[in-house]
């Protein structure tokens, strides 16, 4: 996408499944996502979007799921839709003190269309997930508004970049530049073909741990540095994950829930300080907002199909991950903070990585 260098450029595959036309989290039809990078000495953050479906999410909802690998985050609106288990809002992804100005342009947004919240109906759920990009962001100066976040969302598309855009600006991935990643896979059922699509916004990781198809390369570029990268891990994940696959609430969460399998065979040990939080929705049912005069009829899988659907969604969080880091590039921060790009160092060390 956007002609960037992504992990199988490089002559890396992963798992066994085989990605969708983008290889990214919009291969689900009606999937977009939209940036805004603010990029300036020590401004250096931004907000991502991710629209589920191009109508009125409010009006017709989507069943999803939340899921906690670890709690070290400030994520907004989990808490009813694992209740509920429905996505009401656009999802949007920005740094860890700009959720409230995030929630309240969402909040904004959805008013626009839905003259009845908050009059004849009740209120809206917003979704907004966060990671801390205080090593090279002026966190504390809040530069994100309202404005940032309704164009990211009116900026949404099938394509889009990677790296060090939008929420992912000043991200950290494996103590080196992370960022935006997407990926997906599809697989065939009895009942027809199902994609699978992820995207992350990393920001975790120790790079000594760094793992790409079992080979320890983040070892490889510790020793040939030759020089110490803070290596405790503070930051976090956020990974969205999208799928048409027809699935009851309980069954999406049960295979969101294997996203640690993917964290896992990066290198990911799930660190204290690391909030690794998981949202995901299915495209496959829209629920009416309004009650019909009938009972709702919601298509769902065998159990006995889920063992595909596990495999696909931990092999699309590794590449995702895997592309993070691969399309970010060097950020030179607040007050002079940086951290390397790794396909920087792969050229700079002579590293192939097939």
């Amino acid at each position: 996408m956007h002609h960037q260098k992504r992990i199988r450029d490089y002559g890396v595959k992963i798992g066994r499944l085989e990605p969708g036309h983008y290889n990214a989290i919009t291969d689900i039809a009606g999937v977009t996502v939209g940036h805004v990078t603010l990029s300036d000495q020590d401004m250096q953050t931004g907000v991502t979007a991710i629209l589920p479906h191009p109508g009125n999410t409010f009006k017709e909802k989507l069943i999803a799921s939340s899921h906690v690998i670890n709690g070290f985050g400030k994520t907004m609106g989990a808490i009813q839709m694992q209740e509920l288990g429905v996505l009401e809002t656009p999802i949007i992804l920005t740094n860890t003190l700009s959720i409230g100005t995030a929630a309240d342009a969402l909040i904004q947004y959805m008013l626009e269309d839905n003259p009845e919240i908050g009059r004849s109906t009740g209120t809206v759920n917003p979704i907004i997930g966060e990671c801390n990009d205080m090593l090279l962001n002026d966190v504390r100066a809040q530069f994100v508004k309202k404005e940032h976040v309704h164009e990211a969302i009116h900026n949404a598309s099938p394509e889009f970049e990677e790296g060090s855009v939008g929420a992912g600006t000043g991200m950290l991935c494996y103590s080196l530049k992370g960022g935006i990643g997407s990926a997906s896979r599809r697989f065939q059922l009895d009942h027809g073909e199902y994609t699978i699509g992820v995207l992350v916004l990393s920001n975790f990781g120790i790079l000594s741990d760094l793992m790409i198809n079992g080979r320890m390369i983040g070892q490889e570029l510790k020793e040939a540095l030759l020089q110490s990268l803070e290596e405790k891990d503070k930051g976090s994940i956020m990974v969205i994950v999208a799928t048409d696959l027809p699935v009851s609430e309980r069954q999406l969460n049960r295979i969101i829930k294997r996203s640690v399998a993917g964290l896992s065979r990066t290198g990911s040990i799930i660190t204290h300080g690391s909030g690794e939080i998981v949202i995901g929705f299915s495209t496959a049912t829209k629920i009416p907002h309004d009650k019909p005069s009938t009972c709702l009829t919601i298509p769902a899988i065998h159990e006995e199909d889920m063992d595909t659907a596990f495999r696909a969604v931990g092999e699309a969080v590794e590449e995702a991950v895997l592309n993070s880091l691969v399309t970010a590039t060097h950020i030179l921060g607040r007050g002079g903070n940086e951290r390397p790009a790794f396909k920087d160092l792969l050229k700079e060390f002579n590293i192939a990585l097939s």
